[in-house]
């Protein structure tokens, strides 16, 4: 059993008595937050089954990434319209795409294509895509707050899904923020707590041979890593040594703590230190080291590929969710293309292609594409008009979601978008439909609901469906 030391407070309406502590059995914020699990049972409830998808992987294209250069070309729409690129065939009849993704375009057999993600979200952060939850606006909801709906990674760590000895939720290189100067909201934990928040790596940031500008891509280099101690919320080398030796102690005091949310919260930074500092793991997960330099080249060496590399070793380790958020100011290291979209594209496209078809094809080579979902998508799509500056600006009103593993239907698409890919004219899929979807496939209820802070129940889809279409 496990004493916690602190200091005394009054119970909570929701408190047990030390005798169902004690049937709990063995209370340790190392191995699963027993307790906490209990005191959630009426959520636990709420499962549809085991999930056909033990992992999430999403990429998540920061900025707007143009659907109609890459998923949707439309070469009979206007010049102005139409773009540069060529669509090409893929593995899939009747199916094109942008002649700069040719490894992908092999593997489309294995991949579920939604082209009409919509919604009137028209906010740079990734609040939409994590959490499902598209009517808010850029004023209220630009900036990470207490009062967000918490994303899907976070729910998944509220209901206990995956193993303790793991990171279970974590996004890479860094945490979204324009040149990491900020917190754009998403994948926190909102308002069900910072507990629940994801491991964020740190990247120190390299670049290519040349200085970039905003509008002028240069790769980016280096790996993300795991923070060091100093650099996670809450915690001190001296906590540290004092939290590790609750190990080792007796529970004398658990009727004192607060129920719930209060012994989770105590937990949180207790877990994550641990694993971090001697989990070897968690280590070997990010040790890239271990890789044949053939798998490095074919990822592609640059900070966006380890990051995914490092997504799939994590995965294999146990983790749940993974995300690696494809945004940075410096050198053109983003998808926010109002200017000079065409070569924006030509200088991101080879790295996407390598590192998405490297990661598929390699779950599926170790039998793991059937239980990992692989996700890629943006926050929102392009306007169909090419701007005077060559770009194209902001157009929530459609996107894609590209879909593999997991459970989805391989080798199908879904939704239809007008001659100019500016609008769906069949089955516009929304920010709620498309998480309801990823719950779904994770076995967890999509109509499910939490309590936000003044104790409202709050949908976790927010009123969105799964996409039947593309379930297997």
């Amino acid at each position: 059993m496990l004493r916690i030391l602190g200091n005394r407070s009054s119970l909570s309406t929701h408190c047990l008595s030390r005798r169902d502590c004690l049937q709990v059995g063995g209370l340790s914020l190392f191995g699963g937050l027993t307790l906490p699990n209990l005191l959630r049972a009426e959520t636990e409830q709420r499962r549809i089954g085991p999930g056909t998808a033990k992992s999430v992987i999403l990429v998540n294209l920061l900025g707007g990434p143009p659907h109609m250069d890459m998923f949707d070309l439309k070469p009979a729409a206007p010049e102005n319209v139409r773009g540069e690129f060529k669509p090409i065939d893929t593995a899939v009849p009747g199916v094109q795409i942008c002649e700069l993704f040719p490894r992908i375009a092999q593997i489309m057999d294995r991949v579920a294509l939604v082209r009409t993600y919509s919604h009137q979200y028209n906010s740079h952060n990734p609040y939409n895509v994590y959490t499902g939850f598209d009517g808010g606006n850029d004023r209220e909801n630009y900036f990470a707050k207490r009062t967000d709906h918490p994303g899907m990674g976070a729910v998944c760590q509220y209901m206990g899904l995956g193993p303790t000895d793991i990171p279970r939720y974590v996004v890479m290189p860094a945490y979204p923020g324009h040149s990491q100067a900020l917190r754009r909201a998403g994948p926190y934990g909102g308002y069900l707590g910072a507990q629940y928040d994801p491991l964020f790596t740190v990247w120190n940031k390299q670049f290519g041979d040349k200085p970039g500008k905003f509008y002028d891509p240069v790769q980016a280099l280096g790996e993300p890593v795991l923070p060091s101690l100093g650099q996670l919320p809450d915690v001190t080398a001296d906590r540290l040594d004092r939290r590790r030796s609750l190990l080792e102690q007796i529970d004398a005091r658990v009727s004192e703590l607060e129920a719930n949310r209060a012994i989770e919260g105590l937990g949180h930074f207790q877990q994550q230190v641990f694993t971090l500092l001697t989990s070897a793991k968690t280590r070997g997960a990010f040790d890239l080291t271990q890789e044949p330099d053939a798998t490095r080249d074919r990822y592609g060496r640059n900070v966006w590929g380890s990051s995914l590399l490092i997504a799939r070793r994590l995965v294999e380790a146990g983790s749940t969710f993974v995300s690696v958020n494809w945004e940075e100011a410096d050198s053109g290291n983003h998808w926010d293309f109002h200017e000079n979209n065409f070569g924006m594209l030509k200088g991101h496209a080879p790295q996407l292609d390598q590192m998405i078809s490297s990661l598929i094809l390699d779950l599926e080579q170790s039998g793991r594409l059937d239980s990992t979902l692989v996700v890629l998508m943006g926050e929102m799509g392009r306007s169909p008009r090419v701007n005077r500056k060559a770009g194209r600006d902001h157009w929530p009103q459609c996107g894609f979601v590209f879909m593999a593993g997991g459970g989805v239907r391989p080798g199908t698409v879904l939704g239809k978008t007008d001659s100019q890919a500016g609008y769906p004219i069949d089955r516009p899929v929304t920010a709620g439909d498309f998480v309801a979807t990823v719950y779904h496939l994770l076995g967890i209820n999509p109509a499910m609901t939490v309590s936000d802070l003044t104790g409202r129940p709050i949908g976790i889809s927010h009123g969105g469906d799964p996409m039947w279409e593309i379930l297997g």
